[in-house]
């Protein structure tokens, strides 16, 4: 949902008169509020944000009950190409692993508010598809290679 420059008010405006902006959130639904120093965030009523949570429950669970009922999950990935273009450069199998990852990674947002790994999942597999596309760049990445190149940094 985007939500245009109408729908938003600064962290002052909340801080100067809360509950104005706080009966303005409950009208709307959803308000961004703006920081001039840190993200933005939204102000979202609890009832409305535990009923996105059911939605995007309810969805990943249809998703997860089509690739237990077909392991091909052929509804599915013949759907991909419409949400993700850029998968014509992946291979079947790819496509195939591509789907199931996404339908995991939605499902742990759905049921253990794990949101980042479903972005993270579409990213990993948007840069494989961004090299593969590329045919000078996926012959480096096929290439050999040899040496050290030192150790590796693992972030937290």
């Amino acid at each position: 949902m985007s939500t245009s420059h109408a729908d938003a008010v600064t962290f002052s405006d909340l801080s100067r008169n809360p509950r104005a902006v706080a009966e303005r959130a409950a009208r709307l639904g959803r308000l961004r509020v703006t920081h001039r120093d840190a993200p933005d965030f939204y102000l979202t009523a609890a009832d409305r944000e535990e009923e996105r949570e059911r939605t995007l429950a309810t969805a990943s669970r249809l998703f997860l009950a089509l690739i237990k009922h077909d392991p091909t999950a052929r509804a599915l990935v013949i759907a991909m190409p419409e949400v993700f273009p850029w998968v014509r450069h992946l291979s079947s199998d790819e496509l195939r692993a591509f789907t199931l990852e996404l339908v995991e990674a939605l499902s742990d947002a759905a049921e253990l508010d794990v949101d980042a790994t479903a972005q993270e999942v579409i990213a990993g597999w948007r840069a494989t598809a961004r090299i593969k596309a590329d045919p000078a760049q996926y012959a480096e990445a096929r290439r050999p290679t040899g040496g050290d190149f030192g150790p590796v940094q693992v972030s937290p």
